[in-house]
């Protein structure tokens, strides 16, 4: 039997009504990772986790990342999230899980979303995609849960954003990108696709020019409106960042890149012509070293910390910290103002590393942006200046407790 719900506390302060985002205010658990079933009822403002070292914490926020298009706050394969151990379902066992959640949205009705993998061999055909559905119907892809939600978090592995590769840094970017613009995701995946055709022709020696063109065309149209979308989210980033927030410092940002760069001297067509011609030009290079020399895929955010004027990745790692929840709240400010509202936010384990000037700081923020976050720590009393305005929960080996 599933645990009972959880009952809501009282009504939402004055101070935390009229939000600017959506927000969770059920969620349902079933063979996803430690949980057998879960059911949580709450109300529209933030949520603050608190327990033991793996009480599965964060495998809660995962399963929220998850209304989200992609893999997750992890990165997961689909069946890999699945519940494993004993005591299992007889639809366990077999890679099956799902999530459901009931959504406010920033307009209109209650929608409910759901996704998972449906129970079944692993090595079955589309056994790694994920089932979507809203209010109960099939949806075509899981671009749809964008068009609902958008969801960002903040893990214990970003920590180190700012010092590691340039990948992670785009990664993070075009997150923030598809939280703006749902399609931003579905272009980087055909961009991909052709990136990776490509270079496939290329490695094998058997393409021909109008094949290999078809492919370059592709990635001419689709990566000039990724960094057209990455330019444009860094300009309105930059404007919302550049203001410090408390004790969260200014950031200056910046997007180190060849199509940015040609963005900025002319129209995006003929920004599309230059990428055509220089993928075109770089064949043989490619072929011998595999990749492509040109592309938004090489593309990389620079993050500078405002008050000290250096490259974040050379801060200690509490001002780095503070810089990634400063464009965090830079994101969430921007989204407010649009259709899609302010996102939800997902900050595991987000007191580390930060004083309780600028823990307090933060959750004064999240009120005043009217954002739901869902917060996890080991300590209550880390929270203790949220306790008017946050609901609190305490998880205790997979089972929500009063």
């Amino acid at each position: 039997m599933p645990p009972p719900p959880w009952l809501p506390p009282p009504p939402v302060p004055p101070s935390t009504k009229g939000r600017l985002g959506a927000a969770v205010t059920r969620l349902i658990l079933t063979d996803f990772r430690c949980y057998a079933s879960l059911r949580v009822i709450v109300e529209p403002r933030s949520v603050v986790l608190t327990g033991p070292n793996g009480a599965g914490k964060t495998n809660l926020l995962e399963a929220l990342s998850f209304l989200a298009p992609g893999k997750g706050l992890r990165r997961a394969a689909i069946a890999e999230v699945a519940r494993r151990g004993p005591g299992l379902t007889a639809a366990a066992g077999d890679g099956g899980w799902a999530v459901a959640a009931r959504v406010s949205p920033v307009e209109g009705p209650p929608v409910d979303l759901g996704t998972g993998r449906e129970p079944g061999p692993l090595d079955r055909p589309g056994s790694d995609r994920r089932v979507v559905r809203v209010d109960g119907e099939a949806a075509s892809g899981q671009g749809v849960l964008g068009e609902r939600l958008s969801v960002l978090w903040l893990t214990p592995d970003m920590d180190g954003l700012f010092r590691g590769g340039a990948s992670d840094r785009r990664r993070f970017l075009d997150r923030l990108v598809t939280a703006l613009d749902p399609d931003h995701a579905s272009r980087a995946n055909a961009y991909a696709h052709a990136q990776r055709e490509r270079a496939r022709l290329l490695r094998e020696g058997r393409g021909t020019d109008a094949w290999l063109a078809g492919l370059e065309d592709a990635m001419a149209r689709h990566g000039v409106a990724l960094g057209a979308a990455r330019r444009e989210l860094v300009e309105r980033l930059s404007a919302s960042v550049s203001r410090a927030v408390g004790s969260f410092p200014r950031a200056g940002l910046a997007l180190e890149s060849e199509v940015d760069q040609w963005l900025a001297e002319g129209p995006a067509l003929a920004a599309e012509d230059r990428l055509r011609d220089a993928l075109a030009s770089s064949r043989r290079r490619d072929a011998q070293v595999g990749g492509a020399a040109h592309g938004p895929h090489r593309d990389d955010l620079l993050v500078r910390h405002g008050p000290k004027d250096l490259p974040a990745g050379q801060a200690s790692t509490g001002e780095q910290k503070a810089v990634l929840i400063a464009l965090l709240l830079a994101q969430a400010r921007v989204q407010a103002g649009t259709r899609t509202g302010a996102p939800l936010l997902l900050l595991d384990d987000v007191s580390a590393h930060l004083d309780e000037g600028r823990r307090s700081t933060l959750f004064e923020a999240l009120d005043g942006l009217g954002v739901q976050a869902w917060v996890t720590g080991t300590d209550r009393q880390s929270f203790e200046s949220w306790e008017k305005s946050a609901q609190f929960l305490r998880i205790e080996e997979a089972s929500v407790v009063e």
